[in-house]
C-alpha cells in the first residue's frame, strides 16, 4: 500500500504521537521511513528603535545553531525509536524553510507516498492567529496525508 512514509516531527509531545503512529504503520507495512525535522527561518524584526529590537548577525547565527542542535536531538531520538522497532529509516533536517513547504518538498524529492504528521486541531481564531502548517501541507501535497491528533 505505502512503500515510503515521510513523518514530520518538531520534537513536541504532540508530534511524538504522529511519530509513534507513523513508525507503527511503517512497521506493519514494511515501509521505509524518512523522518523530517525543519528549522524555520530566523524571525527578523523589520523595525528598530522605539518599535522593538533588531536581530543581529550573531543572533541569527545563534538561532541557526540552536535549530541544528535541536533538530539533531529530535532526529537522533526518532532514529533510535525506528531502530528499536526494526523500521528502515533515514533522518532529514531542513534549515531556513517554512515547515509545510519543507514537508511537501522533501516528500516529493524522496519519493514518499504518504505523509504522517500531528495536528493540534485548532479551529476558528486560534487557527487564524497561529496558522496551520497541517492545512498548508494538506492544501499543497501531491500525496496522501495522514493527520494524527
Amino acid at each position: 500500500m505505502y512503500a515510503h512514509i515521510l513523518i514530520a516531527t518538531d520534537g513536541s509531545e504532540l508530534a511524538q504521537k504522529g511519530l509513534d503512529h507513523g513508525l507503527s504503520l511503517a512497521k506493519g507495512l514494511g515501509a521505509k521511513v524518512t523522518v523530517l525535522n525543519v528549522s524555520e527561518p530566523a524571525p527578523i524584526f523589520a523595525s528598530a528603535g522605539m518599535y522593538g529590537p533588531v536581530a543581529t548577525a550573531e543572533d541569527i547565527v545563534a538561532y541557526q545553531r540552536a535549530g541544528e542542535a535541536y533538530g539533531a536531538k529530535v532526529l537522533d531520538a526518532a532514529m533510535a525509536q525506528a531502530e528499536k522497532l526494526g523500521v528502515n529509516a533515514e533522518a532529514v533536517h531542513v534549515e531556513e524553510m517554512w515547515a509545510a513547504e519543507a514537508i511537501n518538498q522533501i516528500a516529493k524529492d524522496h519519493g514518499c507516498d504518504l505523509i504522517v504528521m500531528a495536528s493540534h486541531g485548532r479551529r476558528g481564531l486560534g487557527r487564524l492567529i497561529l496558522g496551520s502548517q497541517t492545512v498548508d501541507v494538506l492544501t499543497n501535497s501531491q500525496v496522501p496525508v495522514l493527520v494524527v491528533r
